[in-house]
């Protein structure tokens, strides 16, 4: 993307490159779990999970999809160059959610891909120890860049607020439909992504 940059593509357009090659990378499975568990908790407590795994897309699922798309392209678009730090941080944090999910609330499908993951669980503390090198390496990175001081405040306050979110939004999920499930978790990806682009979009100074 900074290659883009310097091509002279206006900056305008460089968060849609950033979602697109998010999707690229991803095959857009987190999108896909939010868009089964939007149907599901549309559906209601006993057909939740029968929504879940139809393949069909509901009305729930397309809206919510639109949404968060929507949402993380005006967030990106009003932080200017700073989508080059957010991104990635929403991402890291998206994707730690799991953790959380994972590590505190029951599966609500009887065989899933979080099985293997469960089986050889060992603590929330031990599965976070590769996160807390990442999270101390980047705030130590930060200190030592040469950017302002006010700038750097906001940086370090905009890594470490997203810890929020990865605990929240697995928490209320649970809540909505009992428990996680493969979609959930990539739901949980996706709704922490946006939530704290908003939030950084909202605290970071636009460029």
């Amino acid at each position: 993307m900074l290659t883009l940059f310097f091509l002279k593509w206006p900056k305008e357009s460089l968060p849609y490159v950033g979602i697109a090659f998010n999707l690229w990378v991803t095959g857009g499975i987190h999108f896909d779990g939010l868009i089964d568990t939007a149907d599901g908790i549309s559906a209601g407590p006993k057909k939740c999970l029968e929504a879940m795994k139809d393949s069909r897309v509901g009305a729930s699922g397309v809206i919510a999809l639109a949404i968060n798309l929507a949402l993380q392209i005006a967030a990106l678009n009003k932080l200017g160059l700073l989508f080059l730090f957010a991104l990635p941080i929403s991402s890291f944090w998206g994707r730690y959610s799991q953790v959380i999910a994972i590590g505190n609330y029951p599966s609500i499908q009887k065989e899933s891909s979080s099985d293997f993951h469960r089986n050889n669980w060992k603590s929330n503390f031990e599965e976070s120890i590769p996160s807390i090198i990442f999270i101390a390496i980047l705030l130590f990175t930060i200190t030592f860049i040469n950017l302002s001081y006010i700038l750097k405040k906001y940086l370090i306050f905009s890594v470490l607020i997203g810890f929020i979110p990865s605990i929240m939004v697995p928490y209320f999920l649970a809540r909505r439909i009992k428990g996680h499930s493969g979609d959930s978790y990539g739901a949980s990806v996706v709704l922490v992504e946006t939530s704290l682009l908003i939030t950084l979009a909202l605290i970071l100074p636009g460029s």
